[in-house]
């Protein structure tokens, strides 16, 4: 065997010789570009080229909502997600509650008072300062309430599940309700005459408050009480304020005993001037306010 035979190079060195890319013209032959390349340099590129795609399918999955449609892995939200549809549940539950336990009662007062129908349209509600609007209970009212909670000592309790449940039901005169506003008494309770509140002459203006906790039930315009608001408490009562010239809470809030609800007006056909017609509803017949709240 020739000693000066030349060896066959190795893969190493294969894979670092270079070549020349040509780019010509088919029809001219003429030479466009050239490149110099190599097998170490191809593959370079192409494993680049492939480690680039790969981090970014994985950011994808990892940063996008895409990581849900792997098997396994979006079971990691799975907890939370459930928490969150179980109070989505709960909320509805309360409020289907809510709407029983109204349209129960409101069944109840059709025996003894007619419906009524609102009116297609109705007037521009009327405009108040931000004062007016946003009314702070004064010092006198927050040691008052305080009062009221230390010597009942009332539970925090849904005051809709309360009424549902019968749980801790007291008789309207064991209560305590805040006065809706300050003010002469123009006109009695007298059932007989389908007037099942009493009428409060206040100023103009005046804020109107809720005369317990609950949840307001009613918050619109009809044509015989104008702008009216109703609120479900516990214990299975219910207030009515009618007559307002503008209304400050919307169905399905809940509102604290003193805060403003409305603002006392003069709307409606059965209003002959500014004052508010408050009701007190329990288990479905009207009760006397001016046996139970001191005006």
């Amino acid at each position: 065997m020739d000693q000066h035979k030349k060896q066959k190079p190795g893969r190493w060195e294969r894979l670092k010789d270079t070549y020349r890319l040509v780019v010509m013209n088919n029809e001219t032959f003429e030479e466009v570009g050239s490149y110099r390349l190599s097998l170490l340099n191809v593959y370079t590129l192409i494993s680049t080229f492939v480690v680039v795609v790969a981090t970014l399918v994985v950011l994808a999955v990892y940063l996008t909502p895409l990581r849900e449609t792997v098997p396994g892995y979006g079971k990691v939200n799975e907890s939370s997600m459930l928490f969150q549809l179980n109070q989505q549940i709960d909320q509805l539950e309360a409020e289907l509650q809510t709407q029983t336990l109204y349209t129960e009662n409101f069944r109840k007062m059709l025996a003894q008072e007619e419906s009524m129908d609102p009116e297609e349209s109705a007037p521009p509600p009327a405009e108040f300062p931000d004062s007016l609007l946003n009314v702070k209970p004064i010092p006198e009212d927050l040691q008052l309430r305080e009062e009221i909670k230390s010597s009942q000592k009332v539970k925090e309790i849904n005051p809709v599940e309360a009424a549902i449940s019968g749980e801790l039901k007291r008789r309207p005169e064991e209560l305590f309700f805040f006065p809706p506003v300050d003010g002469p008494v123009s006109a009695g309770f007298m059932p007989d005459k389908r007037h099942y509140g009493v009428d409060i002459l206040a100023p103009k203006n005046t804020p109107v408050k809720a005369a317990m906790d609950g949840f307001v039930t009613f918050s619109d315009w009809t044509r015989e009480t104008g702008h009216t608001i109703g609120i479900q408490h516990d214990h299975n009562l219910i207030t009515y304020y009618k007559h307002n010239s503008a209304l400050l809470k919307k169905a399905g809030e809940s509102v604290r005993a003193g805060e403003a609800i409305a603002i006392i007006g003069n709307t409606g056909t059965m209003s002959s001037g500014p004052h508010l017609h408050f009701e007190i509803w329990y288990d479905g017949k009207p009760l006397d306010p001016s046996k139970y709240v001191k005006f």
